[in-house]
């Protein structure tokens, strides 16, 4: 049976990640925003913001559970919007540009997982992508974020994870990569846990953190 969670529509936040949070009771929460005013990325970095975008946290609960959130975020996001592909470890991809990132945030069994997308930037910046080429209005983000939601919270019901499915999707995988500090290498996989397997000079290694990038 599926769990019930609820839902908070908002057209601007501070942070979805921190009120998702806060919101947080005895039922998973969804916090759908079209902007952030404080939002962050990885590592406390800043979080821009297109002027059609969407910004949407789910916040729940778990007992011993190390599954790959980040992971299964992207799939959700796959799911919901038609032409994403996926980077490991937390960027969505279309056409070779960034579109979106993912942020997981836990402390102790509370999660929260969040998900940024620009749905139209028409005065981006180099390397950054969109969803659309055209306005798509401005309550787009609430049929998104909710499809998005919906799909997070599926996996999250179900065991496991859909790991093949992952496999299929990410788009390192057969790409030579470089990560920080100083590792470079051949992406020949994903671990089941959910780490990047990489073949290096010096033997396969398989990697769980770090910024990653393409080599092109």
């Amino acid at each position: 049976m599926a769990t019930p969670y609820l839902q908070h529509r908002i057209g601007s936040a501070r942070s979805t990640q921190d009120l998702a949070r806060e919101l947080l009771t005895d039922l998973p929460v969804l916090v759908v925003a079209a902007e952030q005013t404080a939002g962050r990325g990885r590592s406390g970095a800043v979080w821009e913001t297109a002027p059609r975008a969407l910004a949407v946290s789910l916040a729940f609960r778990v007992d011993d559970d190390q599954r790959p959130f980040s992971l299964m975020a992207g799939l959700a996001g796959r799911r919901a919007i038609e032409g994403l592909e996926l980077k490991w470890p937390n960027d969505l991809i279309v056409a070779g540009a960034k579109v979106g990132g993912i942020l997981v945030e836990r402390s102790g069994p509370v999660v929260v997982v969040g998900l940024g997308v620009n749905l139209w930037w028409p005065d981006r910046r180099e390397g950054y992508g969109a969803l659309f080429e055209e306005d798509p209005g401005e309550d787009h983000y609430l049929e998104v974020g909710a499809l998005w939601g919906a799909e997070m919270m599926r996996l999250v019901d179900d065991e496991g994870w859909p790991y093949e499915e992952y496999v299929e999707s990410c788009q390192t995988i057969g790409r030579d990569i470089t990560w920080e500090p100083q590792g470079s290498g051949r992406a020949i996989g994903v671990a089941e846990d959910g780490g990047l397997v990489v073949e290096t000079a010096t033997g396969v290694i398989t990697i769980y953190s770090g910024a990653v990038r393409h080599v092109r």
